[in-house]
């Protein structure tokens, strides 16, 4: 699927984070895994340290401090949202709507509709043109997007293949009817037929919770892990993102008209280090315009774009504009490239907050 929308804007971005970091080498240690084993992984992955909450950490109470931030920022009101969308696959609860949660958390108008999308990887440039649309085609003036996993919480620690990758973190994107704002372009894809190897199969309809589900046994790669936590077949994610993604950023360029070299950043989902540069390589991206938060963040799934905007581009965006080609890929299989010029644009640092402080906010 290929978009143009015109006439929105991306007023700001911000991203909140826990505090507590934990190294590879940490993370090695707990699994019996050597010093200098860890080393090497992280050297693949791209992963020194992540992010990680502590129990009872809901991706809502980093979204609320996120989405305060940013409306304080711009100097909004917050009976002005008419649209919040949470993208994430780690939600409060399987219902009511985080969004509905965050709505009165925030503390928005009850004239604003909101509703999540539980997307991973692609989640943020999903939620980009489904909310650009809304506003576009005249559905209000203003809406928060908040992207946020509380990934590590689906990891089982005692799953190598996952282990090492996952991190925690929440942002919020603010956008605005904005009729001198540039075309944003977009391309969507999806091949639900990869739905097994990137999957949390248990919790669901499908196979709802029993005392089983909650057993870590072996898996076929001989990894301990429960029907709660995330199953990660890593050859297949590589081999369909080397399928998927150079198209991609082809289809995306076209779209806006653009050659890579008008470009001025690209961010990738952060999947992994040798995947992205393997993919850069490939597709003639310039080490320094392939922007990359892994080593101190880890994989933040729906989170991981924003979050690498936040860490890498607040002090540009904050003073002019950028073209930036952003790409998200992976569980579903699905994946969305949006090609726009943002900025300037409200980005403070990335927050670093203590669990104990989100888990209480706003309750």
């Amino acid at each position: 699927m290929r978009a143009k929308v015109n006439g929105v804007s991306i007023a700001g971005i911000v991203s909140v984070v826990p505090a507590h970091s934990v190294t590879a080498v940490q993370t090695g240690a707990a699994l019996g895994i050597s010093e200098v084993e860890s080393i090497k992984v992280a050297n693949v992955t791209g992963v020194q340290q992540r992010r990680v909450g502590p129990v009872g950490l809901c991706t809502s109470d980093m979204a609320l401090h996120a989405s305060g931030i940013l409306l304080e920022q711009l100097g909004w009101e917050r009976s002005s949202i008419d649209i919040l969308v949470v993208v994430s696959q780690t939600l409060d609860y399987r219902f009511p709507a985080t969004a509905c949660v965050l709505q009165d958390r925030i503390g928005l108008s009850d004239q604003c509709a909101a509703f999540d999308v539980p997307l991973g990887c692609s989640g943020y440039v999903y939620g980009l043109w489904l909310l650009s649309s809304l506003l576009s085609a005249g559905s209000g003036n203003r809406a928060l997007l908040v992207a946020g996993e509380t990934a590590s919480t689906v990891c089982s620690p005692l799953d190598r293949s996952a282990a090492f990758l996952f991190g925690d973190c929440a942002t919020a994107t603010a956008l605005e009817r904005n009729d001198q704002a540039s075309t944003m372009h977009f391309v969507l894809g999806t091949d639900g037929s990869g739905k097994d190897f990137l999957i949390q199969p248990g919790g669901g309809s499908r196979r709802p919770v029993t005392e089983d589900s909650l057993k870590r046994v072996p898996g076929e790669d001989g990894y301990l892990r429960n029907e709660l936590e995330l199953y990660m077949n890593g050859a297949e994610v590589f081999a369909f993102t080397l399928k998927r993604v150079p198209p991609l950023f082809k289809d995306v360029l076209q779209l806006a008209g653009w050659e890579l070299s008008d470009v001025d950043a690209v961010v990738p989902h952060q999947a992994n280090l040798f995947m992205l540069k393997y993919l850069a390589k490939s597709m003639k991206v310039p080490p320094e315009k392939l922007l990359l938060s892994l080593e101190e963040f880890g994989n933040t799934s729906s989170a991981s774009i924003p979050l690498t905007v936040s860490h890498l581009l607040g002090s540009k965006l904050s003073t002019s504009p950028m073209k930036l080609l952003m790409a998200g890929f992976g569980v579903g299989w699905s994946w969305g490239a949006v090609a726009l010029t943002c900025g300037p644009m409200a980005v403070p640092p990335i927050v670093d907050i203590a669990g104990e402080e989100m888990a209480g906010a706003g309750r």
